[in-house]
């Protein structure tokens, strides 16, 4: 029995979806908080189970006959360690042949603030006992391309990731990635460098999405504090707004690139091109 955390989420869909493939319904468990968001995975015959990452009571019950875990990282930025740590424990107490984890790319030395919690999952899971797999996803290309409205509106693209390459793919490659370590044997130990194909800057972004609008968008790249001054004032929350920030300027450090090809061949095929994903959000 294979069970996904936050299977509610973009990614968790996705990966029942890939699991759904080769898997029948009743051996993939969706762990929610929200049991009502689940009642189309419920329709599909998945099992659904309550689990809330601040409810560390609810786990055993949710990973009870588990044999396969993926631990999805919880969006929940300062929390996420404490959260991730009450999943391994219940893990581990049900005994589970493999934990998997949805890390960051290169987390053990990226330039990322959002690494850090990630890197104290990956230590924690290396001394807990617990079988385990890294999955360490580089940037989704949605991340960007489910903004560009804006962008085609105003014709400027802003960011702080300078001339700073960024191998992204499609959240579907990932989830693929992630659903193929899940049912392949001898997966205990390895850490995956996941990440697209092939890189562009944000300028060569504002490129496609130029070609395949007919309208000229500029990339315009701000310092840090700029970039995340305009993302507070159109309505991010501070938080979120640092995050995004700081991503883009790890992004000018190179901490979203990788050129390893590794997703590639867990997933068979290509990642998703970049035209075709800018093509499907405009």
């Amino acid at each position: 029995m294979i069970v996904i955390t936050g299977a509610t989420g973009q990614l968790g869909r996705l990966v029942i979806a890939a699991l759904l493939k080769t898997t029948p319904a009743s051996n993939i468990v969706a762990a929610v908080r929200n049991l009502d968001k689940a009642k189309d995975l419920a329709d599909l015959g998945v099992q659904v189970r309550y689990a809330d990452y601040n409810q560390p009571a609810s786990w055993d019950a949710a990973l009870a006959g588990a044999s396969k875990v993926l631990l999805i990282s919880s969006s929940e930025i300062g929390q996420r360690f404490v959260q991730h740590r009450t999943v391994v424990d219940a893990a581990k107490r049900a005994n589970v042949q493999l934990l998997a984890y949805t890390s960051v790319l290169h987390a053990d030395t990226s330039p990322l603030g959002l690494a850090a919690e990630h890197l104290a999952t990956e230590q924690y899971l290396a001394k807990a006992d617990v079988p385990f797999a890294i999955l360490r996803h580089g940037w989704y290309t949605e991340n960007y391309t489910g903004s560009l409205a804006a962008s085609i509106a105003h014709g400027t693209l802003y960011g702080s990731a300078g001339d700073g390459k960024i191998a992204s793919a499609s959240r579907a490659d990932y989830a693929l990635a992630d659903a193929t370590v899940l049912t392949t044997e001898n997966q205990a130990g390895k850490i995956y460098e996941l990440a697209g194909d092939s890189a562009y800057t944000l300028t060569e972004l504002a490129a496609e999405v130029s070609k395949q609008t007919g309208k000229t968008i500029h990339y315009v790249n701000l310092p840090e504090p700029e970039y995340q001054a305009l993302l507070v004032k159109i309505g991010l929350p501070d938080a979120f707004a640092h995050l995004i920030a700081d991503s883009d300027t790890g992004a000018s450090k190179g901490a979203l690139y990788d050129n390893s090809k590794q997703l590639t061949q867990l997933i068979g095929r290509a990642t998703t091109p970049l035209a075709e994903l800018v093509a499907a959000a405009i």
